[in-house]
């Protein structure tokens, strides 16, 4: 197995990869072509058949795993691989979860660190509402265990979406020791419910693409959607509350451009949008370090506006 990220220019390979992506497309000279995203645990890598109507190119599909024969070369100083032969991969051949982007921190001990800070929640109402997911329901906890967080920019991965949350959580555990204005408990109970909408929003791996409620509602809507349902369950829950709580989840995009139905108004919504933004920023520059692994500038990057370059340690 050779992993996407030890490939480099000059070599050719041949290899099983998860077919993530496929698109036809034509040259200025109309010549036709496809274009394809092939992935496995360690990322993804952008293919290109120039001749798709070639003998070597057999049928396959968005989704197949498929043994590819190409050319690694560099392209606008991104790996590429022009793929000569494609032949689709039988069962047997491969190990599922070599194809599978995964975090590298320990899921069950992320989880019970989780579990800790909802220990932490001193109003019980709030303490319920959250328990009654993270706690209670055994195929979410699941699901949201090996869940990623987003489609691609950050924490793509298999626990992505627990490494997120966990992280936005001790973000917000900081601010509420900093600043006294906050409601621990409230803040506490939207930084651990903010994304779990994902678990509908985004289909599981391999495909990890978005479902149809993803596609018509976004994980806001749906988060607030569970957090109503939650709210629902408890006999004689605060409807203020519950409107705190569901503001938060609603405005922690922070901006109507950026996907949140209302701006923050709470001082804990804002708390909760703030750890959620440095978080999603600090790991897509992780990841894109860690994908480049160069000390060089890296030319312009659309999601920062800017010019990047690793510190040299």
């Amino acid at each position: 197995m050779r992993y996407i990220n030890t490939l480099v220019e000059g070599e050719t390979i041949r290899n099983i990869y998860l077919c993530k992506g496929k698109r036809s497309a034509e040259t200025r000279n109309g010549r036709p072509y496809d274009s394809l995203i092939l992935q496995d645990k360690t990322g993804t890598l952008d293919g290109k058949v120039w001749d798709p109507n070639s003998s070597g190119i057999a049928d396959y599909e968005e989704k197949d795993f498929i043994e590819v024969f190409g050319d690694v070369i560099l392209y606008n100083n991104n790996r590429q691989l022009n793929i000569r032969q494609i032949r689709k991969a039988q069962e047997g051949e491969y190990v599922p979860a070599d194809y599978m982007p995964t975090s590298e921190k320990n899921t069950d001990g992320m989880y019970q660190e989780l579990v800790k800070y909802i220990g932490k929640i001193s109003n019980s109402y709030l303490r319920q509402a959250v328990e009654y997911y993270f706690v209670k329901d055994e195929a979410f906890i699941e699901k949201f265990k090996l869940h990623s967080a987003a489609k691609s920019v950050h924490h793509g991965f298999s626990g992505g979406l627990l490494e997120h949350t966990l992280s936005v959580v001790k973000f917000c555990e900081y601010m509420i020791g900093a600043y006294p204005i906050l409601n621990a408990d409230l803040l506490y109970a939207a930084a651990i419910c903010h994304d779990m909408g994902k678990t509908k929003e985004l289909s599981p791996f391999p495909d990890n693409d978005y479902t149809d409620d993803g596609q018509l509602l976004g994980h806001i809507v749906i988060g607030v959607e569970m957090v109503s349902e939650a709210a629902g369950s408890i006999p004689e829950f605060p409807g203020k509350l519950a409107s705190e709580l569901k503001h938060c989840i609603v405005a922690h995009h922070g901006e109507l451009e950026y996907g949140s139905p209302k701006k923050p108004a709470l001082a804990e919504a804002f708390a909760l949008h703030f750890a959620d933004s440095a978080d999603a920023k600090m790991q897509s520059l992780a990841e894109i370090f860690k994908e480049k692994n160069s000390n060089d500038w890296l030319g312009y990057n659309r999601l920062f506006e800017t010019n990047l370059r690793k510190t040299i340690i």
